[in-house]
Formats: C-alpha cells, sequence, structure tokens
C-alpha cells in the first residue's frame, strides 16, 4: 500500500532517497527525539514529538494533528464554534476539530544545538484524503511566489530584526498553579542593557553573554547571520541577515525566533517579539524587511538601474529604479493599508507608528530615508538595490509579510502604475496614515478587492475572522495592559 505522502503525490524517488538519508542519519547519529513542526497562523511552531522509531515511519506517513490548532486566536482559544450546527460552515474539514496530518519538508532537517539528541523537521498540514490544507501560511507564500514566477521573477528577501531580551529574575508568578490563568503570568525579568546608547559597545559587553547564545543558535541552524547590534531602547537588540531567497527567507524567521527564545529561555533569558514590551520608557521593535525582484532565469536584481531615466531627479522613483521597480513600489504603496495588518498583526504593534521614532506613520517612500515606510536604498548600477518595507513588526508571521508584498507589488505591475515622489516630510500632518489599530487594519483588509481576489476570499474570511476575535477581545479587556502582557510578552 502506498504511503500517505504519496498519495498527497508529493513523494517521488527524490523525496524516498532522502527519507531513507535520514533515517540513516537519525540512527547513526543517536538521535532520539525529532520534533514535527508547523508554523501556526501568528508565527509559532506547534508541533508534535516523537521517539525515532515512530519518526522514521513519519517520514512517509505524516503526522496527526487537531484541526482547531489552525483556529486560534492569539490567546489559544478556537475562534470557530466547531462542535455547533453549522459553525465551521466555512471550513469543511474542520468540523468536530477533525484530525489533519503533517507531512514533514525533508529538506528541513536539523539537529538542535540547544536540545540534545533532538532533531526538527518543519511541516505542513494536510486534510485526511490528502488534499493540501489552503489555510497553511507557508502555502500562501507559496503560492504567491508561484504568481511571480509566473510574471518571470523571483523574490531576494534580506531580514533586520529588533526584539528585546530579558534576564529571568523568578518564574513564581508564571509557574505557581494557584496563579495558572489562559492566558497565564510572563516571568519576572530584569533588563540586559540600560538602553538609550545606541551601538554602543559597552552595553553590547554587557549583553555579550545572551548574544552568543542568538549567534551561536543561529550558525548552529545554518542562518545567514551577518550582525548583531545593540538598539536604542533598554534591552533591545538588533540581529541581521544576509538575503537569501524569499521562501528560505520565511523558513528562516521562523526558526530564528522560535529557536532563539528557547535556547535563551534554557540559558535563564526571556527573548520576546512583542513589538513594545509592558514597560514605560520601552521602545518599540520593527521588523524591516528588505526585498527586490531578480528576473527568474538570469538572476538580475530587476530594480537596478544603469543609469537615471532620462530626466529624473533624485526624489523620482526612475532615479535609480527600473520601471519595473518602479511599478512594484507604487504597488507596495497602493495597498500599504490593507496589508499593513499582514506586516502588523497584534493590537501591541500599532503602538509603534507614531512621529520622530524611526517608525513609519504614513503611506509614502523615501530615498534612504528611515522615516518612510519604504525606503529605497542603492544607487545605480548598484546590484544591491532595494525596498526596505519598515512597516513590520518582528511578531509578524513571515509567509503572510511576504506575500502581502508580493501581491501588492505585482499588481503595480500589472497596472503599471507609477510611484508619486519620494517624501522630504515623513511626519507631515497631511500625509495619508497608515491604520492606527488592529480593528482599522481590518477593514482596510476587507475593502481591498485586489488583496482579497490575490489571497483568495476564503482565506481573508478565515484570517480577518480569527484576528477579528483576538480585536474584540482587547475591547472587551477591562486591564488592556494586562491582556498584552499575558497574551504577548507572555508568549510571542
Amino acid at each position: 500500500m502506498s504511503s500517505f505522502a504519496a498519495r498527497c503525490g508529493i513523494h517521488d524517488e527524490r523525496r524516498e532517497a532522502r527519507a531513507q538519508q535520514l533515517s540513516r542519519l537519525i540512527g547513526e547519529s543517536g538521535i532520539e527525539l525529532v520534533r514535527f513542526v508547523w508554523c501556526d497562523l501568528h508565527g509559532v511552531t506547534r508541533g508534535k514529538t516523537l521517539a525515532a522509531p515512530a519518526a522514521l515511519r513519519a517520514l512517509r506517513e505524516g503526522v496527526g494533528m487537531v484541526s482547531t490548532l489552525m483556529l486560534k486566536d492569539t490567546s489559544d482559544r478556537t475562534a470557530y464554534k466547531v462542535f455547533e450546527p453549522g459553525g465551521a460552515a466555512q471550513l469543511p474539514g474542520f468540523e468536530f476539530a477533525s484530525n489533519l496530518i503533517l507531512l514533514p519538508d525533508l529538506s528541513t532537517f536539523r539537529q538542535l544545538p540547544w536540545s540534545p539528541a533532538t532533531a526538527w523537521l518543519q511541516c505542513q498540514p494536510w486534510f485526511q484524503d490528502g488534499t493540501p490544507v489552503e489555510y497553511d501560511t507557508r502555502r500562501v507564500l507559496q503560492a504567491a511566489l508561484r504568481q511571480l514566477g509566473d510574471a518571470g521573477f523571483a523574490m531576494k528577501c534580506g531580514l533586520e530584526i529588533e526584539f528585546h531580551i530579558y534576564k529571568i529574575v523568578d518564574t513564581h508568578a508564571q509557574l505557581d498553579p494557584a496563579q495558572a490563568d489562559w492566558p497565564g503570568q510572563p516571568p519576572n525579568v530584569a533588563m540586559i542593557h540600560p538602553g538609550y546608547n545606541l551601538l554602543t559597545e559597552s552595553w553590547f559587553d554587557m549583553a555579550e553573554a545572551a548574544l552568543r547564545i542568538v549567534k551561536d543558535t543561529a550558525q548552529a541552524l545554518g542562518l545567514p547571520l551577518m550582525s548583531l547590534e545593540i538598539e536604542l531602547g533598554p534591552s533591545q537588540v538588533e540581529a541581521v541577515f544576509d538575503a537569501t531567497d524569499a521562501l528560505t527567507a520565511a523558513d528562516n524567521m521562523v526558526l530564528f525566533r522560535n529557536g532563539v527564545k528557547q535556547a535563551l529561555r534554557r540559558a535563564g533569558y526571556h527573548a520576546t517579539f512583542m513589538c513594545r514590551p509592558p514597560f514605560p520608557n520601552i521602545m518599540s521593535s520593527g521588523w524591516h524587511l528588505h526585498q527586490s525582484l531578480v528576473d527568474a532565469k538570469t538572476g538580475v536584481n530587476a530594480f537596478m538601474r544603469e543609469s537615471p531615466s532620462h530626466g529624473a531627479g533624485r526624489e523620482d522613483a526612475a532615479h535609480s529604479l527600473t520601471t519595473v521597480g518602479e511599478q512594484y513600489l507604487a504597488g507596495l504603496l497602493q495597498h500599504a493599508r490593507a496589508a499593513a495588518v499582514f506586516c502588523t498583526p497584534t493590537a501591541n504593534g500599532y503602538g509603534r507608528y507614531r512621529p520622530n521614532a524611526l517608525a513609519p506613520q504614513s503611506v509614502l517612500w523615501g530615498r534612504d530615508n528611515r522615516g518612510a515606510m519604504l525606503r529605497v536604498i542603492g544607487e545605480c548600477a548598484d546590484a544591491a538595490t532595494r525596498i526596505e518595507n519598515r512597516v513590520g513588526e518582528p511578531a509578524a508571521n513571515p509567509y503572510l509579510y511576504m506575500a502581502s508584498q508580493i501581491h501588492s507589488g505585482l499588481d503595480g505591475i500589472r497596472r503599471q502604475l507609477k510611484a508619486p515622489p519620494a517624501t522630504q516630510a515623513p511626519y507631515a500632518a497631511t500625509n495619508d496614515k497608515l491604520p492606527t489599530s488592529l480593528a482599522e487594519a481590518l477593514d482596510a483588509l476587507r475593502g481591498d478587492d485586489v488583496m482579497a481576489d490575490a489571497f483568495g476570499e476564503r482565506f481573508i474570511r478565515y484570517f480577518t475572522h480569527i484576528k477579528q476575535a483576538e480585536a474584540t477581545r482587547l475591547d472587551d479587556a477591562k486591564d488592556k495592559d494586562d491582556f498584552q502582557r499575558r497574551e504577548y510578552f507572555s508568549r510571542i
């Protein structure tokens, strides 16, 4: 009888050879446990850990997963009433918390540097009849990349991620059974550096023990880490990664974020990718996504211009971007408000959009302007010419963040949109503003027909339904600070 992977149409001779190779590796390396992991809607890794003998079978047969894991909001509450008649009518296959099957991408196999004799495989969900689950966010990005490929392009992305690391003082409140709640308390923490001394070497030295764990973890996982830096805020740091293809970059973000949290936790630290941790006098963290298109056949940067367009001034996109680059830029601007909820998916993240804070507030672009939402980097004949989107928060699901950029940019290319002049005043009161709340961002997405068509109306309904549950609970919360402390700081 054929394996489940074969019935799904993905198990060919090449995959079988890889499965046999991994079987030998698991046996020869003394691996005892294998984590079969899936990235959920909120960018959190979930899954099951199998003993080595069971893991060998799961390479071909997969691992069962309760389908409600795909229906959770950020509190881990199921946002659909799956046990009520019609409660999951819009989601066939999810009724009554039925099972899905996780099948691993065998190319993602890694041994975890912080967990002895433990390996890791990234998976994607399938229905039991062998059809793919379209709501899986990795599939959403894969579908967007196929559309991009049909247009003759591929995408490269570089990651620039700000986050906070704290030293755990005690976990009494978090682990005291008498204080258990849903969601629970975070640990009590202290800072690893006092902040407000950007890039200072002495603060790096103070934080080096934690940052070495970050470095060692990233490199042991094979991630293209370039630098670790002290950011402006207290206990805030930044990691910068070299550019890769978009799917690899998204996978790397998932692996980095969750791996770093686990490795630091074992050493007595609490890392959070929450945008604005629940303390006074902190600085918001952003995730700046550097992106460019390349010719799918030649790999040549499709944004790079050899010389400025005739008559173009430095305020014009055509001064350093090709026609395709300008059209892509214009598409990002056209759909910026609708895409905001994919770039900043938590209610907490909208506190970052404020003037004169090295964070965007308005829908505009600038030439090497860190106050603008979109920063065009590179002069003529620069092979690294790219667009940096500064709107994202580090908690964003990377697959949805990148897919939103592709769909926005492709619309600009298809409609041959022209970008406005570069801003000289990114915080002017008259500028078209980004959404200021999760609820406003959801409304902007619902009102954008192009994005609904690109992502698919069923996915948009699914996504907005779950995110609306989060927004509604925040609105109803008596203590909104405590809501964010438990829901975001404790978990993200």
